[in-house]
């Protein structure tokens, strides 16, 4: 499939505006074709939208959509139907002319409200995401220098030059450059560079490895959003961050675990990617200043590779993340992932293993954790998952999205807070005043 197609966006443009202005002229079009059937036709459309919506609730309360739906999201479906269900009237009415104008209302309807529920969760940005593909040019990567100084004061020992870029890049790592796997069918991942990392003599930045969630791909939009926020703000500089797969297809969970059923994710995430990124890229080789983060399902392996693995990362960045990897699914995850081993299982929640680590194993360490104030879901997980980090000896920072649900606006005003609460600790800006 064309690039141009997979990477066009799908939440920030006009395509959903156009698809319902078709919709509702396609409607109005259809019921005053044959007004003496206003009442017929509205009773099947306003039936069908009925229907839509109550069956969107039920399944919700099934759970199936794995959480509360997006405010919107089901009264968008329940539109969109309804419309579609009148333009099924213009298709089976003639003259043609009509039912042309109904197949172009059932089409309009359906993309809009794909594109309404879609943006109503706010998360996938392009069909590569949808598809679980990558639609981004192959990665470049950028020059190295290994001038010495400290990490900790790079936010006053840099002085942008006048030829700096003033854009990110955003690319695939694929081919040439990319990241060995191993015993793990990852797909692609992708590289954020930000201005400062495209200068002539580039400074060592702070690594950020990022997971997305599931179902999903190591899309960067989101990621590169809030990078690009906090570059624009502090000279160019940001985090040089590799969004990687944890999931390998968008229906699968691997719960951030090595396991014969899915194969060695933790090994890739936590040796393969490291080595990779310290060997490939201009960054800071100690550890303090590298970050594991995460969206909801990201956001658990986050939360399980920074307890598990404090020599490899040095902070935290879990962002309406679940509890546990494997939380939707315990049952599932304990036969697939740990060959029915519920004591397994159990010993791979981020909390026991913060529990069980000696005094002192995170002192230095940070872990941001942020989610919606209406995600009744994954919320109080993060809650208790802080307790446990603090409890620790993590330095934890923690923030509450007011109103927002396990959508894109989490995501989006989580990063948006994290970022910049993480970087004294990166050496991208001066600490807290005290």
């Amino acid at each position: 499939m064309n690039r141009f197609v997979l990477s066009f966006e799908l939440i920030d443009s006009p395509l959903l505006a156009v698809c319902a202005i078709l919709t509702g002229l396609g409607v109005v079009a259809i019921v005053l074709w044959a007004p003496r059937r206003l009442v017929a036709t509205g009773a099947i459309g306003l039936g069908a939208a009925v229907a839509m919506y109550i069956a969107a609730h039920v399944l919700e309360s099934m759970g199936v959509f794995e959480g509360p739906l997006p405010v919107g999201a089901a009264s968008r479906a329940a539109v969109a139907v309804g419309a579609a269900a009148v333009g099924v009237v213009g298709i089976c009415r003639r003259p043609w002319a009509r039912r042309i104008i109904g197949i172009v209302t059932v089409i309009a309807s359906l993309l809009a409200g794909a594109l309404g529920v879609n943006a109503a969760y706010g998360v996938t940005h392009n069909i590569a995401a949808i598809l679980g593909v990558q639609a981004l040019d192959p990665a470049s990567l950028p020059p190295r220098d290994d001038a010495a100084g400290d990490p900790a004061t790079l936010y006053e020992r840099w002085q942008p030059p006048a030829d700096m870029p003033t854009m990110s890049s955003v690319s695939a790592l694929t081919g040439s450059t990319k990241i060995p796997t191993g015993q793990f069918a990852a797909r692609d991942a992708s590289l954020y560079l930000p201005p400062a990392a495209r200068v002539a003599n580039p400074p060592a930045l702070p690594l950020l490895v990022f997971m997305m969630g599931q179902p999903g791909s190591p899309d960067p939009s989101a990621l590169a959003k809030a990078l690009d926020a906090f570059a624009a703000q502090h000279g160019g500089l940001a985090p040089i961050a590799v969004v990687v797969d944890q999931l390998s297809a968008p229906e699968k969970d691997p719960a951030c675990a090595d396991s014969a059923t899915y194969g060695a994710v933790e090994t890739y995430i936590n040796k393969m990617v490291p080595q990779w990124a310290a060997s490939n890229l201009n960054i800071v080789q100690d550890h303090r200043y590298w970050t594991i983060g995460g969206f909801s399902n990201g956001g658990a392996c986050a939360a399980y590779y920074g307890a598990k693995y404090p020599d490899i990362w040095g902070q935290v960045l879990d962002v309406s993340g679940n509890e546990f990897p494997g939380s939707e699914h315990p049952s599932q995850t304990t036969t697939d992932v740990y060959k029915g081993d519920a004591n397994a299982f159990q010993a791979s929640k981020p909390s026991v293993i913060m529990a069980a680590a000696p005094a002192g194993t995170y002192t230095g360490h940070t872990a941001v954790f942020t989610w919606g104030g209406a995600d009744t879901t994954f919320g109080p997980g993060q809650q208790a998952n802080s307790e446990a980090a603090r409890a620790a000896g993590f330095t934890v920072l923690t923030y509450v999205v007011d109103g927002a649900g396990h959508t894109g606006e989490a995501l989006d005003k989580g990063l948006a807070w994290a970022i910049p609460a993480l970087a004294p600790a990166l050496g991208l800006a001066a600490p807290p005043a005290s």
